[in-house]
Parts: structure tokens; sequence; C-alpha cells
């Protein structure tokens, strides 16, 4: 099957989307199938207000549209909801092609507390990019229930999975810090909500392995806290297995990998009853939920690693890309084969 994939989000992005797409491709190559990545790689960009990090395409409406039609696909998945996303949707429409998107951010409480925007005008937003789409996919059922709670349709499930070959535990712990070693990974960013961790009143040692806008500012606000930078592969791997607790004080993500990132290193989480958490830590073995994550974070050291560990064995990048398959739908009429790959 030839699949069209259109994302605002690509490498060398390290981010939440990105790691999905990337492991879900890699799975739709494996079964043989043919995908074709529309990413802002060969547009004129720009960079995204207050994240320069991401690079917009700039009216990139005529190039999406030729290599679409170029492409030929039997099945298009908008991923994203940037000035790509919205060139293909357009695109789509007006050839009358159908086509699934994706759920993955929660742009209205993201754009929030940056410009004031109430979630009532972003969600109507969100809620017209979507209505077109064959399915809407999501993370979580928490998720799904929000979005079908503000009134969007033919939302369906799409889960995740982690890399345990490259994620595993290890023996050894930091020994150059004061422990315990509390650990938090992900963007430095306003609503990943990281005041709230770096401000408790905990022992040893909070870490951020991370960059962003914000990083510059928390550094200054808490100067005892270690901030060490983005990292990748194994030496990401290596930050997690050498931590004694996964601190996660975001409240609006999606689903969080690096949640089970962490538990699949060994390391219990420590988090709120949110969603993304309250729908990946389902069992008490794996992480403390509670609304004084200072309390979660203390709890959080007691458990058991190992049985931490066979819990993230529950998630599959195998079992996420299957469900990926099937929700795709024909791009046109139902002669093509779609259906029978998934």
């Amino acid at each position: 099957m030839r699949i069209q994939l259109v994302t605002d989000a690509w490498s060398p992005q390290v981010n939440g989307v990105v790691m999905t797409l990337n492991n879900t491709i890699a799975w739709l190559r494996r079964w043989g199938h043919e995908v074709d990545i529309l990413s802002p790689e060969g547009f004129r960009t720009i960079p995204m207000p207050t994240y320069p990090e991401i690079p917009l395409a700039v009216m990139p409406g005529r190039e999406v549209a030729r290599r679409i039609r170029a492409f030929a696909p039997d099945a298009i998945h908008i991923a994203t909801e940037g000035p790509l996303g919205f060139a293909a949707r357009a695109h789509c429409l007006k050839e009358n092609l159908a086509f699934t998107t994706a759920y993955h951010t929660c742009f209205p409480e993201y754009v929030k507390p940056r410009f004031g925007v109430p979630l009532s005008f972003t969600y109507a937003w969100m809620r017209r990019f979507h209505a077109p789409s064959s399915a809407v996919l999501v993370a979580t059922p928490a998720i799904r229930e929000l979005l079908e709670a503000r009134g969007f349709g033919n939302v369906v499930d799409w889960g995740r999975g982690v890399d345990l070959e490259l994620f595993t535990p290890g023996p050894t712990r930091y020994a150059e810090y004061p422990r315990p070693l509390f650990i938090c990974v992900g963007r430095v960013a306003v609503e990943k909500n990281l005041p709230a961790f770096l401000s408790l009143d905990l022992p040893g040692t909070k870490m951020i392995v991370g960059d962003g806008p914000q990083r510059a500012e928390l550094e200054r606000r808490f100067p005892d806290a270690v901030f060490v930078g983005a990292k990748r592969g194994e030496e990401l791997a290596e930050f997690y297995r050498r931590a004694d607790v996964f601190v996660f004080p975001s409240r609006t993500d999606t689903f969080g990998l690096v949640l089970v990132e962490a538990m699949a290193s060994g390391v219990p989480v420590a988090a709120y009853p949110v969603r993304g958490p309250i729908d990946v830590i389902k069992d008490p073995s794996a992480g403390v939920l509670d609304l004084d994550l200072g309390v979660a974070a203390l709890q959080a050291l007691t458990l058991d690693r190992g049985k931490v560990r066979r819990y993230a064995e529950s998630f599959s990048w195998e079992k996420a890309s299957r469900q990926f398959v099937s929700s795709l739908v024909p791009a046109r009429g139902k002669e093509n084969a779609v259906a029978q790959a998934a």
C-alpha cells in the first residue's frame, strides 16, 4: 500500500510526534508498505513563534499538491495542523480525496498561556480542521473523551509503544550528584509545567534533560537544578536508567512517551492524576499519581524497578502501528487495498 504521510513536525526535532511517526513508519516499511513523507524538508521555512527550533513551511500549497499527485497514494494521513497539514487538507478537499488526521498536541492548552487565546476559540478552530477527516487518531481514551466532549467526530484510538532494546534498566546510579536523583525529560517550555517539579522540596538532585525556550529562565530561577540539554539515543537511555525517579509535572500532554521510556528503563514515575498519566500508568507498581507531586515523587522511590520494567513491556510499537493501519481509509473509492492491508 502507498501511504502519504504529511507532517509539519519532523527530524531533527525531538518530540513525541516525531518519535511516534518514526517508529510507525519503520513498522509500515517492515510490512512492505511504501511511505512518502511530506515534511518541511525542501520547503522555504520560517521559525515557529515561541519555538524557533521548529521550521514552518511558507506557502507550501502548490508543491504539496504536486507531491501528492505524483505519489498517487492509496491512503493519506495528515499528522499535524500546521502549514503542510492545512495545504494537504485543502488539496484533499479540492480533489475529493479521503484522509485521516491525528490529534498529537493539545494546542488550545498550549496557546492560551502564551497568547491568552480562549480555549473555546482554539478548540473551534481545531474542530474545523479535523471535521472532514475520516478518522481522528488519538493516543489515549482520555483524549478521545475530551475531544468528543468538545464536539469532535470520528475519534479513534492509536496507542503508543517504546523501544525495549534501547531503554533498559541498569545497575549503575549517578555518583557525581547527591541522591536520590529525580529526573524529567522533555521540552523545556511553559506547557510542560516544569516549575511545579523544580520548586519541590525534595532530597538529592533535580535534573532536566531537554532544551527549549524556557531553559535560560528556569536555570536562573532554579540554580540548584541540573540542566544537561537535549539527549538522544543511547546517551538519553543512560540518563534514564541512572535516575531514581522520573517526575512528570505536565498537565496537558496527550500521552507522554517519556513516561514509557522511563518505565522501560526501570525508573518509577511520579505524576499528577491527569490525562496522559492516568492512561499510561494503570498499575500502581509502575508509578505514583497524586495531586501532591512531592508526595508522589517520594513514594515512587519505594517501588520495585523490576516490576516497573515488566509493566512497560506491555507497550508495543508493532501493536500501535497495526492500529494506525486499521484506521486508514482509501483515498479514492473502495477498490484499493487499504482495508485488506489492515
